[in-house]
């Protein structure tokens, strides 16, 4: 086996608690990693804005390291600020999205430069993506008009039973062969620029640090963490993780509540 030389982590169900705080075992064996040389990387669905206060908790921005964020379509040097990848997708499509938002009732939401924006700031879907990232949710009258230039990502959200069927007549029929649109979450559809991914992001980032999957080690619970697991050379899913991401995975680590980050670290890194 090789020797590990970047770490990827998923961050809700993953890196953090239940309570979405990271706990001191995980960041000291973080600490730990990065002192063997291995660059870290937190790889996440939330927007730059929900990733950020955990990178500069962790302290990547005075020790280095990337934020992989909206899944995949943005990487940042957190060091630098440096923005290396931003995908986004035709503001055309929009309109698109709001409307079969409305057909189905499903709520529809985006972000700024503050928090969540939606029309639907009652739904408790939204509600959740904003405490699921730290930021506040705002309502606008209009959101359409407040995108006002070509986004990264929205998402539609809703109760599971009915998000799945909406997503399954309406979202992924029409708006499938123009972007890419899959479920994060039973309650979550992710909507984004043809070609993104965690795995395709991890990808651009290697090529440009010179490091081969076979030494990268992700750690993830969910949907979208799979095509992440899959590239890398060690794929380690949460115990408390999707039944798909753990047949996935290389190894099943214990939940984001019992450090299951750090008894990774010490598995594959720390004591390898």
């Amino acid at each position: 086996m090789r020797k590990i030389r970047l770490l990827a982590l998923d961050l809700d169900g993953t890196l953090t608690k239940s309570d979405k705080t990271v706990s001191e075992g995980n960041k000291e064996a973080l600490r730990l990693a990065q002192e063997k040389g291995v660059t870290i990387v937190l790889a996440s669905g939330r927007p730059v804005l929900g990733v950020a206060h955990v990178a500069d908790e962790l302290g990547l921005d005075k020790t280095g390291g990337y934020v992989i964020a909206c899944t995949g379509a943005r990487i940042i040097d957190w060091k630098t600020k440096e923005e290396i990848v931003k995908e986004v997708f035709s503001g055309k499509y929009v309109p698109e999205i709001i409307e079969a938002g409305k057909r189905t009732g499903i709520s529809i939401l985006s972000y700024n430069d503050i928090g969540v924006i939606s029309e639907n700031t009652e739904d408790r879907y939204v509600q959740l993506e904003g405490h699921n990232n730290g930021i506040p949710v705002i309502r606008v009258e209009d959101l359409e008009a407040e995108i006002r230039e070509d986004p990264v990502n929205m998402m539609a959200v809703g109760e599971p039973e009915k998000l799945l069927e909406a997503f399954e007549t309406v979202f992924y029929p029409e708006l499938g062969d123009k972007l890419m649109v899959f479920r994060s979450e039973p309650c979550f559809v992710e909507i984004l620029a043809q070609g993104c991914g965690k795995d395709t992001a991890l990808a651009k980032l290697c090529a440009m640090l010179d490091i081969l999957p076979e030494e990268v080690m992700a750690c993830g619970d969910g949907l979208n963490d799979i095509p992440m697991l899959s590239f890398a050379g060690i794929g380690v899913a949460m115990e408390n993780g999707r039944e798909e991401a753990k047949a996935a995975a290389d190894y099943i680590a214990p939940g984001n509540d019992d450090d299951g980050v750090a008894e990774a670290i010490r598995k594959f890194i720390l004591d390898a």
